[in-house]
């Protein structure tokens, strides 16, 4: 029987290619209906982390269970239990949004394909697109495509890894919103980024990977206690780049 404590549990995982340690004895957990940052530079191990997590590659030692399973020993039902979004949009750009869904859900061999379709759709503000080949869809619309597709089936805990890789700041702020929908409905969001920004505007929790092992685990608050209180001086403040794109374009980033 699986444990039900935790959405993902990880204990001393380890992972080398050709003798070089990647993991070298990562632990953490993550609390179910939370979102989890795993925040860490290119090549520190996030992506060969959810690679393990999702089933997709075996560990060398630890062990990781994914909604109660172990992702080695129960791989099925572990893997019955997640969906995976990669770095890049896997959507078919022949296909309109609607099509895409559709064929999804009769993969998972689904009843009524097309209301989960339209559900979903109507969910991720997708219904004006979802007769329009997805080759015309902006990338944060192909991006909100794909979470949408990852979520047929109800998986209990959703990967996204680095979602906003190559999105521009209004792609990068529906993702975002896409992200903080998810949470609110009761789902388990496992985050990958190399932005500090994205884990502090969406994570209840962050754990920092550096050199193959979890350096920093705990809330923004937590985190923000290890460092020394902020020296107080008075400057004018002008406004981010962020901000001053927001203004000329209208878009509000939702709180």
């Amino acid at each position: 029987m699986p444990t039900q404590e935790f959405a993902v549990s990880v204990r001393g995982l380890t992972k080398s290619y050709s003798g070089t340690p990647v993991l070298s004895g990562v632990d953490f957990e993550v609390e179910k209906g939370s979102v989890f940052a795993l925040l860490g530079s290119n090549g520190a191990g996030k992506t060969t982390t959810v690679r393990i997590l999702s089933t997709l590659l075996r560990p060398d030692g630890g062990t990781a269970l994914v909604g109660g399973y172990d992702a080695v020993s129960n791989a099925g039902e572990a893997r019955a239990s997640i969906s995976l979004t990669g770095q890049f949009a896997a959507v078919d750009e022949i296909l309109t949004g609607r099509e895409n869904l559709i064929l999804i859900a009769k993969l998972r061999h689904l009843p009524q394909p097309r209301r989960i379709a339209d559900e979903l759709l109507e969910r991720f503000g997708l219904t004006e697109a979802a007769d329009r080949r997805v080759s015309t869809y902006s990338g944060g619309m192909r991006r909100r495509l794909d979470i949408a597709m990852s979520l047929v089936g109800s998986p209990q805990v959703v990967f996204l890894d680095e979602p906003t890789t190559g999105l521009d700041p209004k792609g990068r702020l529906e993702v975002w919103k896409t992200v903080r929908q998810l949470a609110g409905g009761g789902t388990t969001v496992f985050l990958t980024t190399q932005y500090l920004e994205e884990a502090e505007q969406l994570a209840d929790r962050i754990a920092i990977l550096h050199g193959g092992t979890i350096i920093a685990n705990g809330t923004l608050a937590q985190l923000r206690e290890m460092f020394p209180p902020a020296k107080v001086e008075y400057i004018e403040k002008q406004p981010t780049l962020e901000e001053i794109f927001l203004a000329i374009t209208g878009h509000k980033e939702e709180k």
